[in-house]
């Protein structure tokens, strides 16, 4: 595995969470949705609150999976589940079936999300022992692009083809997307360190920085730092998301914004 250029391993995890990371977009299917088959804005926006739930349970709980699968089988279980769910939600559109649409958009996506997301973060980690804050920034970057890119493609072809046929046309992509990243990720060797890494260490002109603690899980959720770091997170993705899953509409409605504008300010605003 020490042959493989860690630049494509990161533009690999990239791919990954590009594709995932369209969920934030969700908004902007809002609207056409209601008007294609009626249901309310409540109805719809249940999808999301589920995907959204049910990705920090699999971020959580399936840690354990993606260590021992390994990091290229469990982004292909992800991509999946979250393919199958993203063009399982234009079925459950054309049949007109809610609890499909839940079934699909929230329960495939949501666990498709999680186990996509933690994927490749801790491989991109092991490879960049010098640069760990630039690697998960990368992969946040490409969670975070991925509404960017989405928002004005779907409006794009909701416009020309319609909303379920969008969702087939995504569903195959994003599927697509994250078994090419998944094709090529890998972890390194044991111990594995970049050359000119090695060459400072040995030279004395750089110091391993020890981290500040290590803790299994079982006693991490024991320490008031876990609990006091979790409750921060829960109130800023609570406000984050519940802006983002009715950004677009009430963007629309309010300040006259386009469907894929509105999504894409709703996605800048769940960032900050």
């Amino acid at each position: 595995m020490a042959n493989k250029n860690r630049w494509l391993i990161a533009l690999s995890a990239i791919a990954i969470h590009l594709s995932i990371g369209a969920s934030y977009a969700y908004s902007v299917y809002t609207n056409p949705i209601h008007n294609t088959i009626g249901w309310s804005t409540g109805q719809i926006t249940l999808a999301f609150t589920i995907m959204m739930g049910l990705a920090g349970f699999a971020a959580a709980f399936f840690g354990p999976f993606v260590e021992k699968q390994g990091p290229r089988r469990s982004a292909i279980f992800a991509a999946v589940l979250f393919g199958i769910g993203q063009a399982g939600s234009g079925l459950a559109v054309v049949i007109d079936s809610h609890v499909l649409f839940l079934l699909m958009y929230g329960v495939a996506s949501g666990l498709g999300l999680g186990i996509g997301y933690i994927s490749p973060v801790s491989t991109l980690i092991k490879w960049f022992p010098d640069r760990r804050g630039l690697a998960t920034g990368m992969a946040v970057l490409g969670f975070g692009a991925g509404a960017l890119i989405t928002a004005p493609l779907a409006d794009v072809l909701m416009n020309s083809v319609g909303v379920s046929t969008t969702f087939y046309i995504l569903g195959i992509s994003y599927f697509i997307v994250i078994v090419l990243g998944a094709s090529y990720i890998a972890p390194p060797p044991e111990g594995w360190m970049p050359a000119k890494m090695k060459r400072d260490i040995a030279s004395g002109e750089k110091i391993i920085k020890r981290d500040l603690g290590q803790l299994s899980a079982k006693q991490a959720v024991k320490s008031s730092r876990f609990w006091m770091l979790w409750f921060m997170m829960l109130i800023n993705t609570t406000a984050g998301i519940m802006i983002i899953s009715v950004a677009s509409p009430m963007a629309q409605e309010v300040v006259g914004l386009s469907a894929a504008a509105a999504a894409t300010m709703g996605r800048y605003y769940g960032c900050l």
